[in-house]
């Protein structure tokens, strides 16, 4: 026996008017979700790089006008930050990554402040043979005129070389600085200021060198001879890395990253060549 369903029945019609309006905000919310779930514009970053050579960044976010942003603490927070590390690099000698223009963490709305970059460069053959310097770019809100498509930055990077520790081991440190449109290294840091109004699907570009000669990280602590660089001491009465003064007194040997004694860098040997 079939039974039929009286739609008409006053019971019934509250239940579908209520399975009605179940779907109808179901649907809403779906939708609402999808709007939110939309991925923020963003730029990309590209860095031409030198042998070991790579380059990763960290993004500032600050909240965006009218939004309060609460940390974990439950205070409210100034600045956010978002990691950037290519998964690969492009090619040999080039890495890059995207950056979003704003970011939904803790519950609000805000938005990129800043781009930090760092450089890191590895001087021998181990791991713990690399040494970081840093690049930033700061985010303006001021309209433009239209710029170039990619905006490059031109910067080179010198190795400063000394010696740490009781054994006298050489370590290198980067020291990286703008190029001027002659290609001469500047005195200021690499960087400089990017348009908001203009980042969104750009390419920001970076390309980096470095220069063909290493210089003392101490200057002054360092006498340059023909067959090299020759530490001086006994100033302070050590074994180590001092100022010269004369009559110079020069270190006995100091040794190169791979273990090896020397007396001058980089040849390591006064010896004819």
């Amino acid at each position: 026996m079939k039974t039929r369903l009286n739609i008409c029945d006053g019971n019934v019609r509250i239940l579908v008017i209520n399975w009605v309006q179940t779907v109808c905000l179901g649907a809403f919310a779906l939708l609402i979700s999808g709007c939110s779930m939309t991925p923020p514009k963003t730029f990309t970053f590209q860095a031409d790089v030198p042998e070991n050579f790579t380059v990763t960044g960290t993004g500032n976010y600050i909240p965006a006008p009218g939004e309060t942003c609460t940390g974990r603490s439950g205070k409210p927070f100034r600045v956010g930050r978002l990691h950037f590390k290519p998964d690969q690099p492009k090619t040999a000698h080039q890495v890059e990554f995207k950056v979003p223009l704003t970011d939904n963490e803790h519950g609000c709305s805000s938005v990129l402040h800043s781009l930090k970059l760092t450089i890191e460069g590895r001087w021998g053959p181990g791991r713990e043979h690399t040494s970081q310097e840093s690049a930033n770019f700061s985010i303006s809100d001021e309209t433009s005129q239209p710029a170039s498509t990619p905006q490059v930055f031109k910067g080179q990077c010198q190795w400063l070389f000394r010696t740490m520790g009781p054994y006298r081991y050489i370590v290198k440190i980067p020291m990286c600085r703008a190029l001027n449109a002659n290609g001469d290294m500047e005195k200021r840091m690499i960087g400089g200021r990017l348009q908001r109004d203009q980042l969104a699907d750009s390419t920001v570009k970076l390309v980096l060198s470095v220069a063909k000669i290493e210089m003392p990280y101490y200057k002054g602590w360092w006498i340059e001879t023909p067959k090299g660089w020759k530490a001086c001491t006994g100033v302070w009465g050590t074994q180590n890395e001092e100022p010269c003064t004369k009559p110079y007194k020069f270190l006995e040997s100091f040794k190169m990253p791979d273990g090896r004694d020397c007396t001058v860098y980089p040849n390591c040997t006064e010896q004819e060549q």
